[in-house]
């Protein structure tokens, strides 16, 4: 069974930047896709970025679409989200999720969290002047 770490958060300006890790246990990360996700308080849980397993093809939120980019690294088990132009819309908890189908439908149903799982704590992410 897969267990996800996430890592990285923290308190920036607008602007500024931050790179996010989510790192699995259990189970190689190479296996299945993954998702980022962020819920600020008082709202649901918004997906922000998708990254596949068979050729690397990424999906992102309008929302943060040519700002953030989101790498994975097999060798080091590890999902990264780097997050550019950050914008105090952006303050929210972020955590990672494993993707519960096949690698082919993922185009089909990123960024909806109901097809994502195996959640972690998350990690902090505030965006304040």
């Amino acid at each position: 069974q897969v267990q996800l770490v996430e890592s990285g958060g923290g308190s920036v300006q607008p602007g500024g930047s931050l790179r996010l890790s989510c790192v699995a246990s259990g189970v190689g990360l190479r296996h299945f896709p993954v998702g980022w996700f962020r819920q600020a308080p008082g709202k649901g849980r918004e997906g922000v970025s998708c990254i596949s397993t068979s050729d690397g093809s990424t999906y992102y939120a309008v929302s943060v679409k040519d700002r953030f980019t989101i790498v994975r690294d097999n060798a080091k088990n590890t999902v990264y989200l780097q997050m550019d132009g950050l914008k105090p819309e952006g303050t929210a908890l972020y955590y990672c999720g494993s993707f519960h189908l096949e690698d082919r439908y993922l185009g089909r149903y990123c960024p909806n969290p109901d097809f994502f799982g195996s959640w972690g704590q998350g990690t902090q992410v505030t965006v304040s002047s």
